[in-house]
């Protein structure tokens, strides 16, 4: 009894902190879901000229070809967080924003680096959860016309974004022989598995949530880092790409899990 009225316990905690943040928990969770997209277009324009040479060298298409590989992840990547913010067109942003993924993972050789590999997927389910939340917002325009239940094609986005989410924390599993991160791999992979089967999704999602951000500010403090150096790039790189994958887990905490989930079938048992 003790353990199931700790759960309970736990889970009345996170249904109440759901109560008092449910008007501003959704703008946050889209605020920190587009930030590495935002962080990045603001760097093409700064380092314009440092990302056209290096496509230009790495790729040798070109003067003319780099030019327009920059300016499109800029205008894509700007132009789509200005839409998701303001909630228009957010499907269209949304398809725009995988483009701008599926783009920067051929042109930075992203595809043959599983750890950078794994968080873009992480990063694409993150926007298939955005898009199942559009999709809902659709839905409600027509409350009172008769529907055949919650629509397939969005809790199957649900679903796999649940399961691409949980590829970020794979790439922050530490293999030491230590006992902190065996405990740290062991609770991790615990809740990942919780949130990608969606049981008891809210309270798991939210856990993850906290220990993602403890993690995030601890080893990627890019500010403590002087700018000249490397270094700072590439944990303010990671810092935004786990703030993304946040973001995310967020989505699943104000949505919940949708209909392909134990959560959701519990209720038919």
């Amino acid at each position: 009894m003790g353990q199931e009225d700790l759960m309970n316990t736990a889970e009345d905690v996170a249904d109440q902190f759901l109560r008092v943040t449910k008007q501003y928990l959704p703008h946050v969770a889209r605020l920190c879901l587009i930030s590495t997209f935002l962080e990045d277009g603001i760097r093409m324009w700064f380092q314009w000229n440092e990302q056209r040479d290096y496509i230009e060298a790495t790729w040798s298409c070109g003067y003319f070809l780099a030019t327009c590989f920059v300016l499109l992840n800029l205008v894509g990547q700007l132009g789509g967080c200005v839409l998701i913010l303001s909630r228009n067109f957010v499907q269209y942003a949304c398809f725009g924003l995988f483009g701008i993924i599926a783009l920067q993972t051929v042109a930075y050789s992203i595809l043959w680096d599983l750890k950078f590999l794994m968080r873009n997927l992480a990063l694409g389910g993150g926007l298939l959860l955005l898009l199942a939340e559009s999709r809902s917002e659709g839905k409600s325009m027509f409350a009172g016309v008769p529907s055949m239940g919650e629509s397939s094609p969005k809790q199957y986005m649900q679903l796999g974004g649940r399961v691409l989410l949980v590829l970020m924390f794979m790439t922050l599993l530490h293999f030491d022989s230590n006992f902190f991160s065996i405990l740290q791999n062991m609770v991790g992979t615990a809740l990942i598995i919780l949130v990608a089967i969606g049981f008891k999704t809210k309270l798991a999602a939210l856990t993850l949530v906290v220990w993602l951000l403890a993690i995030n500010v601890y080893f990627n403090a890019f500010w403590t880092i002087p700018a000249y150096k490397p270094m700072h790039d590439f944990l303010k790189y990671d810092f935004f790409q786990t703030t993304s994958v946040i973001g995310g887990l967020l989505l699943v905490v104000a949505l919940g899990p949708g209909g392909v989930s134990m959560d959701e079938k519990k209720k038919e048992w």
